[in-house]
Order: C-alpha cells, then structure tokens, then sequence
C-alpha cells in the first residue's frame, strides 16, 4: 500500500504520523510530501520511505497514492498560513486514493462535532483506519 503523508509548517503532525505507522503492523510504502523543505525533513527523520517538497510533489503524489493523509487543511485552499495552494487541494479531492484527514482546528478552520482528542488520539484513531487495509473500500 502506498501512503502519501501530507503536512506543512514543522512537520509535526505528519512526523507523529509517520513515527505511529512504523511502529505498527501496518505494512507500506509512505512518501512525504511537506509545503516545505522543513516539514519534509521532519518526515523523513520520522522513517518515511522517499520525501519530497512542494506543489508538484503533492499533485503527482496524489495521483499514486492508494492512501493520503494529513489535516483537513490540505483540502482547503490557502490553508495552513497560505501553504496549501489551489492545486494542492484539488490534486488531494480529486484523489482515487483513501482519504484520511486529521480534524485539527487551526488557521481559521474550526471543525465542529469533533470531540477533543489529543494529537496522539487522533493519531490512533489515524492507525486503526489505516490498518483496515481497505484502502479502495468506498464507505457511504
């Protein structure tokens, strides 16, 4: 299974990610993709398999992979402080991948009806999904 990882600023959400899928059962390939150089290298010291940076990265990613994850801001155009870009956002909705979003509430996106999970609790609930392994289930 082939799991592109998405994350902007530091890197940190994308990291925990990352870090959690390694030190689980779940077995697949993960390619990081960071807005920048910094959120990149944060995934890749993590154990990410291939790590790359940018725009582009995130629309050829997207077309790849079998599962994409990060925070909701990657669906949302000029989200994340201005780091996710038109094409970005549409590259991840127009995705045939899995999507898995962390509802993190920053940079003027509120998530509302989500109960107040820690990073590491969403984190958990991002493994349990993950190793469903139906990465092409559609679910209604």
């Amino acid at each position: 299974m082939k799991v592109l990882v998405i994350d902007a600023q530091g890197g940190g959400i994308g990291r925990q990610v990352i870090s959690a899928i390694r030190q689980s059962d779940v077995q697949s390939e993960i390619i990081a993709v960071g807005t920048n150089t910094t959120a990149t290298s944060a995934m890749l010291k993590a154990g990410a398999d291939h790590g790359a940076t940018g725009e582009n990265a995130v629309v050829v990613g997207a077309r790849k992979a079998d599962v994409i994850i990060g925070p909701i801001g990657i669906v949302v155009a000029d989200s994340m402080f201005g780091e996710i870009t038109a094409a970005m956002a549409r590259a991840v909705g127009q995705s045939n991948a899995k999507r898995i979003l962390i509802p993190v509430s920053h940079c003027d996106n509120v998530i509302v009806g989500v109960r107040g999970l820690s990073m590491k609790g969403l984190v958990d609930e991002v493994l349990t999904e993950l190793a469903r392994g139906n990465a092409g289930e559609q679910r209604i």
